[in-house]
């Protein structure tokens, strides 16, 4: 039996193909089913069941449409109202795919009625666990996204579920979780690329810590997560559309300018020391990396139209790609190439990129504002004194707030800052884009510590 891993870098999360035979299972695929499709194919297997561990909060599924297109019964939990059909599964029940069988093991926590699957070898003996958002690496899925009215009782419902796969599963059992690479629906940090149930008893805090104590220190712990995860239980839950991953038609000049002008969601995907250096008036900067599709869907004004400012068509799809994975489906438009040549004639934009060894130079003459974009909880860790702490998420809305004159804008790592800066230089605003490690300012002895 083998387990293939399909994995969603940006996203933070992992979908599974379990192969035996000419047999194969998919657990919790994302919405560009392509993937999947191409890796059975490379197998030589015909897929028989696709089961989800939950209705999924950061994604949109790929499950109903690949159930669709290779005729495989459709598994998820009961208890999720769904308006399509699907095999209900419960406590218990058995996928039987011949050669590979898994039981589901009901372990609420991240959702009520969120399921696992528990692997077992011909000798039904288990072998790996499917754990969705409950059992991560060196930590559990968070708790709170149905709303804070269900937060507590799904906690300790966590604490309880991960304690019962740690009794009833053997030590050498693998764990497979769908979040915690980097997912915001992961409590804390995942920790390690493969772990066991032996390992998670020496580092998951659900079976290091006692019950209160586990739930007082996640719930404390909790911060911000996306705002396009309110659409995606619904979308999911709705039954999503097939994915449409056909190119955005090019747009002239002249049309990308009105659509600037008004106020459409026009976004430039080049590096973000390129769209420093020169960019059309009125764009927004969402470097294509990692961190792309998280933060635009964060920011993004759900079903507004959506124009692509790209170096290659490569750059446009790969974008797109990102954006349906969790249901923008609305990109209206693409422009490709040397961005000059949608000016007509207009001078490009430009800000001023620095380091935060620039910053500490030009504090000592200059009088500017430093503009932290970071989470709070970044911030509270130790900060630049004097700067002002408005987390990106926030920025929009917040504007007003930003200090007149010259806004120098930092985060983590120059990403965040880097979109922060573009807002602000949409607004007319005059930005330096502190494109820097914050550990840099550390090195330098430019930070604070605040409530350690």
């Amino acid at each position: 039996m083998n387990v293939s891993i399909i994995e969603t870098t940006s996203l933070g999360d992992r979908s599974y193909l379990i192969t035996e035979g000419d047999v194969a299972v998919v657990v919790d695929p994302q919405r560009d089913v392509d993937r999947v499709l191409n890796l059975a194919r490379e197998h030589g297997v015909r897929i028989t069941h696709v089961l989800e561990t939950h209705i999924h909060n950061d994604y949109v599924t790929g499950g109903l449409e690949l159930a669709h297109l290779t005729g495989a019964e459709y598994v998820v939990p009961a208890g999720d109202e769904v308006q399509y059909r699907r095999r209900a599964i419960e406590d218990g029940d058995v996928v039987d795919a011949g050669a590979i069988q898994l039981q589901a093991v009901h372990t609420p926590g991240h959702t009520h009625h969120h399921i696992s699957y528990v692997l077992r070898n011909g000798t039904g003996v288990a072998v790996g666990v499917f754990t969705g958002g409950s059992m991560l690496h060196g930590t559990t899925g968070r708790t709170d996204l149905l709303g804070q009215d269900h937060t507590n009782d799904l906690t300790h419902a966590q604490f309880r579920s991960i304690r019962r796969l740690a009794d009833e599963l053997p030590d050498s059992t693998e764990v497979y979780p769908t979040h915690g690479f980097g997912s915001f629906c992961s409590a804390t940090p995942g920790s390690g690329d493969t772990s066991t149930i032996a390992e998670q008893r020496t580092n998951n805090p659900a079976l290091t810590q006692d019950e209160q104590t586990y739930v007082d220190q996640l719930i404390a712990g909790l911060s911000a997560y996306p705002a396009y995860y309110a659409h995606m239980g619904v979308i999911n839950s709705r039954g999503p559309a097939p994915v449409d991953l056909s190119t955005p038609a090019r747009v002239r000049p002249e049309e990308l300018r009105r659509r600037i002008d008004a106020g459409e969601w026009v976004v430039d995907l080049r590096n973000r020391t390129a769209f420093a250096a020169g960019h059309l008036d009125g764009t927004l900067a969402f470097e294509l990396s990692t961190s792309f599709v998280t933060y635009l869907g964060w920011l993004y004004e759900w079903g507004a139209p959506l124009t692509l400012i790209g170096n290659s068509e490569d750059e446009i799809g790969s974008a797109q790609r990102e954006l349906v994975r969790i249901g923008i489906d609305d990109v209206t438009g693409s422009a490709v190439g040397d961005v000059s040549q949608f000016a007509n004639g207009t001078p490009l934009r430009s800000y001023r990129v620095a380091d935060f060894a620039d910053l500490a130079d030009a504090r000592s003459h200059d009088d500017l504002a430093v503009l932290d974009v970071r989470q709070r909880d970044e911030y509270d860790d130790g900060h630049l004194p004097g700067a002002i702490n408005i987390p990106l998420h926030e920025l929009a809305h917040r504007t007003d707030e930003v200090p007149p004159g010259e806004v120098w804008v930092h985060c983590g790592s120059g990403y965040r800052a880097s979109i922060a800066a573009s807002m602000l230089d949409r607004s007319g605003r005059t930005t330096v884009l502190i494109d820097d490690t914050y550990a840099h300012a550390d090195e330098l002895g430019l930070t604070s510590q605040a409530h350690r």
